[in-house]
């Protein structure tokens, strides 16, 4: 009898329009504890740890595929590198320390700027043309976002500043909108999942300088149960799951549309703040949810993915 649960996942993977919905809501919690741990957890530990984490999951799954791709790892080894340092290392390291300062408004709106970030980095580097229907879904999502940061009134965004912890959310975004272009560059014989695991390696080497640096400085890192779970969680389901999707997406429906997805962050938090902690939600919630979705829907609706460049090596895994 064949098992209900890989029908499924082949299904769904089979269709990524429907799994741009999962990566934004893991990292929807991950920006929820990330905030409830900035006061205790040391942003460049936390970065490590939830990379840990990760590798230490996928690595039983990919460690003989990765020996028998050794010679392709090595032919693209500035790629991964580059991958590394942009998606795994510094958009994370830098978003923790932001958080640590940074007003949540702020955050949001800035992070926010992602899926206007990817266009750029993806004309610049001549990976895919932008069309003005995703443009302009893009700009109505982002009109949400402001909406809801703003709080309804527009006029308000005239007073956030734009300090060094805001300069910090920014070159992080700019990080991972590189590092959303660059996966396309990964060579179809090239495992997906080894290459995720080589990101994470070079990730963790490019953090290691920091780390050292940070603790030496007196950081303590906190071993409660609490602390624990959150790096558990962020490190499975904000780290590997939604990496893996993430790079799905971006394989078969490009760059640009995947990074329209990253405004629903803002609606998954909204609504787990709601959920679990009690905050209210306001008409200007509703209003900038709306538009989010709408943008979205604008985005991605009738996307012809881009000829794919994938191989088997690219369905999914059952770790």
């Amino acid at each position: 009898m064949t098992h209900p649960v890989p029908g499924l996942a082949a299904r769904l993977w089979a269709r990524p329009a429907l799994l741009l919905w999962l990566p934004p809501l893991f990292w929807a919690g991950n920006l929820v504890l990330g905030r409830a741990l900035g006061p205790t957890f040391p942003p460049v530990s936390l970065a490590v740890g939830r990379w840990l984490v990760a590798f230490v999951v996928l690595a039983p799954f990919v460690a003989r595929r990765a020996y028998e791709q050794r010679q392709l790892l090595r032919q693209h080894a500035l790629l991964i590198l580059a991958c590394g340092a942009f998606g795994v290392a510094g958009y994370n390291a830098l978003g923790y320390l932001a958080l640590q300062t940074v007003p949540a408004a702020s955050v949001a709106f800035l992070n926010s700027t992602l899926p206007l970030m990817v266009p750029l980095a993806a004309f610049a580097l001549g990976v895919e043309p932008v069309r003005p229907k995703t443009l302009f879904g893009i700009a109505l999502s982002f009109l949400g976002v402001t909406w809801i940061v703003s709080r309804g009134d527009l006029g308000s965004l005239g007073h956030l500043s734009l300090g060094g912890g805001e300069i910090l959310v920014l070159i992080a975004v700019a990080n991972y909108a590189l590092y959303s272009v660059l996966i396309r560059r990964k060579p179809a014989a090239l495992d997906p999942l080894v290459f995720l695991a080589a990101t994470m390696v070079t990730g963790l080497l490019v953090l290691m300088p920091f780390w050292v640096t940070e603790l030496a400085r007196g950081a303590t890192i906190p071993l409660d149960a609490g602390s624990i779970a959150a790096v558990l969680y962020i490190g499975v389901f904000a780290s590997l799951l939604a990496f893996v999707l993430w790079n799905r997406c971006v394989a078969m429906l490009g760059a640009t549309v995947t990074g329209a997805s990253f405004h629903l962050v803002a609606l998954f938090t909204a609504t787990l703040a709601f959920l679990l902690l009690g905050e209210p939600v306001r008409s200007f919630h509703l209003i900038g949810i709306a538009l989010i979705l709408a943008g979205f829907a604008v985005a991605t609706a009738s996307r012809q993915a881009p000829a794919p460049r994938l191989n088997q090596a690219d369905s999914p895994s059952s770790p």
